[in-house]
């Protein structure tokens, strides 16, 4: 009462003075906290394409810098420390000697420059290379959980000055969804799972790609951030950010104007969408790796899906955002921890969570 009442009295003089003044109320101050959900959350954010953003196909972190906009415009302070060269399917893959450079990006993409400029920490831009002395265009890159796990072990507190963990880990938003057999190769869903696994909240957003799946338009990312940044806002607001578990969200292709369905609770699909394919050059020593892809809903085999919760499902054969819980425990037939924030969690999703 008291400081709103000064600023009134403040407001009352500087109009007398012939100025324009604009004072806080509490209409004001809600309308604010409004449009800035995150205001006080500190997000790390990271992904298994780089910070590159340079290829035409948005293949190579596009994503990152639209999630990125996204958490700023909502109040949150951001930091991102990604891979410096692409590292898709690196999964959970940590390097194990040697040294990493922590090398911030100065020149930022054409039209991401000033969405952090109100942020605390500017939203600075970090890539992780293999190797001292700087990273040049061509040094091999750290893995995504290299990044995950550097940044919460010194890395932030060495390059950002913040003291002690970030409030959430954010990963991608990556270039094609990461669904059914695919997850276990995934690094977004691996970088997610090495935050969780310090016991910081993590999600890992995806996005799928156009009808070829070969290129990534900016529609996808964009409507996933906004989607991503109030998904974000109701768990804060609930009390719902958790590090018993990762979420794994997964938006589907909108970019030919059709609007995404509803979230939905899924598991991860016991199919296959694509897959690693090996042939052979003659009768020789040397195999290609190809990407096989799965097409159709008769699909046999590896390919076969039999979940009819699966995300693969809900997401490419029905256009819904999906979410599942990822952890880190592969112990089968382990006894589910967290039993109430587990069910909390989806009951958010499948009753009050934003809708696309």
């Amino acid at each position: 009462m008291r400081r709103t009442l000064a600023l009134t009295t403040a407001a009352a003089v500087l109009v007398g003075l012939g100025a324009t003044a604009y004072a806080t109320t509490p209409a004001a101050e809600a309308a604010r906290d409004a449009r800035r959900p995150l205001a006080g959350l500190r997000i790390l954010i990271s992904n298994d394409d780089s910070m590159r953003a340079a290829k035409a196909s948005n293949s190579d972190g596009l994503g990152l810098y639209e999630l990125r906009r996204a958490m700023c415009a909502a109040g949150a302070d951001v930091v991102v420390m990604a891979p410096w060269q692409v590292q898709s399917g690196k999964g959970t893959a940590v390097t194990n000697g040697g040294t990493l450079t922590v090398q911030r990006r100065t020149a930022l993409p054409t039209g991401y420059e000033g969405d952090c400029a109100g942020a605390p920490s500017g939203g600075a831009v970090f890539g992780v290379c293999l190797g001292e002395g700087g990273c040049a265009p061509d040094s091999p890159s750290a893995t995504p959980a290299d990044t995950v796990k550097l940044a919460l072990r010194g890395g932030l507190a060495a390059k950002a000055g913040w003291k002690g963990a970030p409030d959430l880990v954010l990963t991608g938003i990556n270039s094609g969804p990461n669904v059914a057999a695919s997850v276990n190769d995934s690094g977004t869903v691996g970088a997610a799972v090495a935050a969780i696994d310090q016991e910081v909240p993590a999600i890992a957003f995806s996005s799928s790609g156009d009808e070829t799946q070969m290129r990534f338009p900016r529609e996808n990312y964009r409507a996933h951030a906004e989607f991503g940044a109030r998904f974000v806002a109701g768990l804060k607001e609930r009390g719902l950010l958790t590090s018993a578990f990762a979420l794994k969200v997964d938006y589907p292709d909108v970019s030919a104007g059709q609007s995404a369905k509803a979230p939905v609770w899924t598991r991860v699909g016991d199919g296959a969408v694509a897959y690693h394919a090996y042939e052979q050059r003659g009768s020789g020593d040397t195999f290609d790796i190809a990407l096989g892809l799965c097409e159709g809903a008769e699909s046999t085999g590896e390919c076969a899906e039999h979940r009819p919760d699966a995300d693969s499902t809900w997401l490419l054969g029905k256009g819904h955002v999906t979410v599942a819980p990822i952890t880190w425990d592969r112990t089968y037939g382990t006894p589910v921890d967290a039993r109430r924030e587990l069910k909390a969690v989806q009951r958010y999703v499948e009753r009050e969570a934003p809708r696309p």
